[in-house]
């Protein structure tokens, strides 16, 4: 999984190749549920990223170990300097709970753990 380094590819085209699990949990079915609706126009399809708007969340850089749970609760409340990628500051979500992030964390995860990251 190496993106491209965004805007050497067509505008939205996703930067990574995601293994989609055949089955997901009903937290993540949940998440992905709000990920579609909240994250997936800017983070692509199954948090892919796209070329010219959002980094893939299916990524070493977002393992829990570097990027906590929490870190996507904050992003989604408070928004993101941008600081591992060229995307320009991440805006706060509108509209999302805690609860939602946390659905959507699930989901991202179990994607995350289908690609070989822990």
């Amino acid at each position: 999984m190496t993106p491209s380094v965004n805007g050497t590819g067509p505008t939205g085209a996703a930067l990574v190749e995601v293994a989609v699990p055949e089955t997901l949990s009903v937290n993540a079915k949940l998440g992905k549920l709000a990920f579609d609706a909240k994250c997936a126009a800017c983070h692509g399809a199954n948090a892919a990223g796209q070329d010219g708007a959002a980094p893939p969340l299916v990524h070493k850089i977002y393992e829990p170990n570097h990027h906590g749970d929490a870190s996507f609760l904050l992003a989604a409340k408070n928004g993101v300097r941008a600081h591992h990628w060229r995307f320009g500051n991440m805006p706060p979500v509108e509209g999302l709970t805690d609860g939602d992030v946390k659905m959507i964390v699930a989901y991202v995860r179990e994607l995350q753990r289908a690609n070989g990251i822990n």
